[in-house]
């Protein structure tokens, strides 16, 4: 799978790679998808430019974390992201 994605966000949007889920629990025990917490950290793939007078501060490749419910899903070439407001963006880890 290759991170560069054909797509490029407008203003202040950004398209993040969620981090994968944990699958197993410290005790073993193998966790369906259906129960699996959504991940809140996640690397991004691309930035748009920012508004007028505030540029866009992440940048591709940058490990972030993010609200629980932040963004929205999308799917391209078959690997799914989110797409978000930079605001919705918590830290750079």
């Amino acid at each position: 799978m290759s991170n560069k994605v054909n797509v490029t966000p407008l203003h202040d949007r950004v398209i993040v790679k969620p981090a994968a889920a944990e699958e197993k629990t410290a005790g073993g025990i193998i966790i369906p998808d259906t129960a699996k917490e959504k991940p809140m950290r996640g690397i991004v793939i691309a930035a748009g430019p920012g508004k007028k007078d505030e540029p866009v501060t992440v940048k591709e490749g940058d490990t972030v974390l993010y609200g629980k419910y932040a963004g929205t899903e999308i799917s391209i070439e078959g690997d799914d992201f989110l797409i978000m407001r930079e605001s919705d963006i918590l830290a750079i880890v």
